[in-house]
């Protein structure tokens, strides 16, 4: 049941929501390349939030090592929750593909202002961890829309002479999730290790 090849094969049972976390997350990279005003202040502080919690990490004896515990955890804890989360029709999903799209637009649209060149941001500092990190984050947020469908699948056939099956695609459902959530951790341990040390490394070299 946890084999990695029925994880890939349980993406194909969350195709169509695959397909709608790509499109919200390239919308929220849109949003954040393009943002002024309020949107523009709130991202400053999600991005000021991050640099603090950066310049504490600095600080302790090893951190590469503490680097590497507060990102993994971050992310593994928040993409399980998301998935789950999802039962509240799919909302929180939908609000965390945005924001982490908008973030990644506005702070490489912010810093290439700077006179950054797009190779040193996406190349070097986001590509080594993101091409693992991104995707998976991705995948965690799919599932959470593919739970907040069923949510409402179920509610509107409550009365329905099909609700007999909805137990069955609730046990086959949750079954997708558990075996997703282990590879989503698997998967964000392995990003956590490049970001820490390769990553770290080219970005402070």
């Amino acid at each position: 049941m946890l084999k990695f090849s029925t994880f890939l094969k349980d993406l194909g049972s969350i195709r169509n929501a695959l397909i709608w976390s790509v499109a919200l997350f390239v919308i929220g990279i849109s949003v954040g390349w393009v943002s002024t005003g309020p949107l523009e202040e709130l991202l400053l502080n999600q991005i000021g939030g991050l640099r603090e919690v950066s310049e504490r990490l600095e600080q302790g004896g090893n951190v590469q090592l503490n680097f590497f515990l507060f990102i993994f955890f971050n992310n593994a804890i928040k993409s399980v929750l998301v998935i789950y989360a999802g039962i509240f029709f799919g909302i929180l999903p939908i609000i965390f593909l945005l924001i982490n799209g908008m973030v990644i637009g506005f702070l490489v649209h912010t810093t290439m202002n700077y006179g950054a060149s797009f190779y040193d941001i996406v190349i070097k500092g986001l590509l080594p961890h993101g091409i693992i990190e991104i995707p998976v984050i991705i995948i965690a947020c799919a599932f959470g829309l593919k739970f907040g469908g069923l949510v409402s699948k179920s509610l509107m056939q409550l009365g329905g002479s099909k609700r007999h099956l909805l137990g069955k695609q609730w046990e086959v459902f949750l079954r997708r999730t558990l075996t997703a959530s282990c590879w989503i951790i698997i998967l964000l341990f392995v990003a956590a290790i490049i970001e820490s040390t390769i990553t770290y490394s080219i970005v402070r070299g």
